[in-house]
């Protein structure tokens, strides 16, 4: 018996075997949602690549089937992958951003929330989107980089690590004791609530200008509370300078 040129078994085996590809692929996607449920990253992002995943499964399912009823598959693929090219050369752009997003998911060098500077610009990552990721600046200005932008720039994260350094360079006249001056300015730094006793401060002569001294005043805080330490301190040295 044959069907549109197909014999019963060849239908029966191509059912069985179709069967079988949807139910493999229905275990793989709960494995990569496993997977994809410990990772930190946009759940924009998290479709995309369990979609693009889910694609690629039924369409090598698709070919398994096809190769099971005697159907050619060389000729397919050739022809899915001229068009691929040539699509890919008129949307270039757009899956350059694609691609960004999805060395954004895998490198994950910021989350959400994080104050990162990249691509020219600086201020909190709202959203890790499919094309690009939306940034809200210091001056409350919503910035979207195109993903490609972001990946191919310098990335800084300031908020990644629990605490960071803040770092004041002043200058004092050369008629003024060292020892004094590193004296006032750990001074001020006790003045401050927010700076951590370990790293403990440190205060050094960094260089020596036509007409001053410069010296360096490292002091470490946690990550939240960076500008609040940085501006009590910046007020809090001149203070320091006047009393002494």
């Amino acid at each position: 018996f044959e069907l549109g040129g197909f014999s019963l078994g060849s239908l029966l085996s191509a059912a069985l075997l179709a069967a079988v590809c949807l139910l493999a692929v229905k275990l793989l996607l709960k494995g990569v949602d496993r997977v994809l449920a410990h990772s930190h990253v946009d759940a924009t992002l998290l479709g995309m690549l369990r979609s693009t995943i889910k694609a690629l499964l039924l369409f090598l399912a698709l070919l398994m089937v096809m190769g099971c009823l005697g159907i050619p598959v060389t000729s397919l693929v050739a022809v899915l992958s001229v068009a691929g090219l040539a699509i890919s050369l008129s949307v270039q752009n757009f899956l350059n951003n694609v691609a960004g997003g999805f060395q954004l998911l895998i490198s994950h060098p910021f989350k959400a929330g994080d104050y990162v500077s990249a691509g020219g610009c600086e201020g909190t990552v709202q959203e890790i989107g499919l094309f690009y990721t939306k940034i809200l600046t210091a001056d409350n200005k919503l910035v979207q980089l195109p993903n490609s932008t972001v990946v191919s720039a310098n990335i800084t994260n300031y908020t990644h690590e629990p605490c960071r350094r803040v770092e004041l360079k002043v200058t004092a006249s050369y008629d003024a004791p060292v020892d004094k001056v590193k004296e006032s300015l750990l001074a001020s730094a006790g003045q401050i609530s927010g700076i951590l006793e370990e790293p403990a401060p440190m205060a050094r002569v960094s260089a020596y200008q036509d007409s001053a001294i410069e010296y360096v005043l490292r002091v470490w805080c946690e990550t939240a509370r960076y500008w609040d330490v940085y501006f009590d301190l910046m007020e809090e040295v001149k203070r320091g300078f006047d009393r002494d």
